[in-house]
């Protein structure tokens, strides 16, 4: 239901699977993978706004409140954005669902060769969810690789993006001076391998002067069994 039967094929998968050792950081981008009509019904959620609250990370510490917000230097602020809160059932809640489900996680794991599962984690539902940033907010350079995490995935619902309006995921590489860059476009997959060389990454601030705008996505991540 949720995804597009063409995309998730055995030669489909055998063709990410050879993509992920030949790129460098180790990862694939899937243009198309979920179903459109039912990712339209997802983002009409998510614009309604009460279910936004705002998060912030430190290098030190994560989900920091206001206080410690505050006396942290700058420099050591990394991500300062809004997360949404779950609230009775709708479709960006069923998506989630089926993000940390069987079906999804399976294919994951044929694309990644590797087996994944919620077993050890404690948390399973914090580690899927949807995630919006406006002008005023950033996710600075960091690194996803948690002792066991196999794999990290980035979804985009970002209609109509705008080459102009910023807001691309960027990964260090290996060569200095070379990094990578991907534009947040609707129904974009990226999915990596967040221990691979190069993989650290960051998003590009936004250049839109309607301060009503919002890139939003769905960040996900998965434990090796």
């Amino acid at each position: 239901m949720w995804l597009n039967d063409a995309l998730v094929s055995d030669p489909a998968i055998l063709s990410y699977r050879q993509s992920l050792l030949d790129a460098c950081p180790s990862h694939i981008i899937i243009d198309g993978l979920f179903d459109n009509a039912k990712l339209d019904e997802v983002i009409q959620v998510l614009q309604q706004s009460q279910n936004w609250y705002p998060q912030k990370h430190t290098y030190s510490a994560l989900y920091v409140d206001n206080t410690e917000w505050q006396n942290t230097r700058q420099c050591q602020r990394f991500v300062q954005r809004d997360v949404w809160r779950r609230g009775i059932s709708n479709p960006a809640r069923e998506f989630l669902t089926f993000l940390r489900g069987d079906e999804f996680m399976s294919l994951l794991s044929c694309i990644f060769d590797v087996t994944l599962t919620d077993v050890n984690v404690a948390a399973p539902d914090i580690n899927t969810n949807f995630f919006r940033l406006a002008t005023t907010d950033f996710v600075e350079q960091h690194a996803d690789d948690s002792p066991g995490r196999e794999v990290c995935m980035l979804l985009y619902l970002n209609k109509n993006w705008s080459a102009k309006a910023g807001g691309e995921l960027g990964f260090r590489g290996v060569v200095e001076g070379q990094d990578l860059t991907i534009a947040p476009l609707y129904n974009r997959c990226v999915l990596f391998d967040p221990a691979s060389p190069g993989s650290e990454h960051w998003v590009e601030k936004l250049h839109t002067t309607d301060t009503d705008s919002y890139r939003y996505n769905v960040t996900s991540w998965y434990w090796q069994e």
